[in-house]
């Protein structure tokens, strides 16, 4: 197999400072949009497509963020089919922003 082919596996370190910048930058977009960060920390609540949508549209970055925060499993779509945090992405979220960034971590 041609060495150009060969992927080396990425550093854990790496992924988890990916996901870090990318919950912080969405925690920011949020806020600029008129979203406080409960919208995606509480289970029960979420971002309709509607709004993912929107966000991408207005912040491209969010779109990219979203599909590392998936990757990661650090996000998911709830059983309403709206976008929030899974257990990792809200421990990752209270770590990073406190209690009352992440209440139901």
């Amino acid at each position: 197999m041609p060495a150009e082919l060969i992927k080396a596996p990425v550093p854990l370190a790496h992924v988890q400072r990916s996901l870090r910048q990318c919950l912080s930058i969405a925690a920011e977009l949020l806020y600029d949009h008129g979203h406080v960060l409960e919208t995606i920390t509480l289970p029960q609540r979420g971002l309709a497509r509607r709004e993912l949508l929107a966000l991408s549209a207005a912040a491209p970055t969010w779109a990219t963020c979203q599909q590392v925060m998936e990757t990661s499993e650090a996000a998911t779509f709830n059983e309403y089919g709206r976008f929030v945090l899974t257990h990792l992405g809200r421990e990752l979220m209270f770590d990073m922003f406190g209690q009352g960034a992440a209440d139901c971590a």
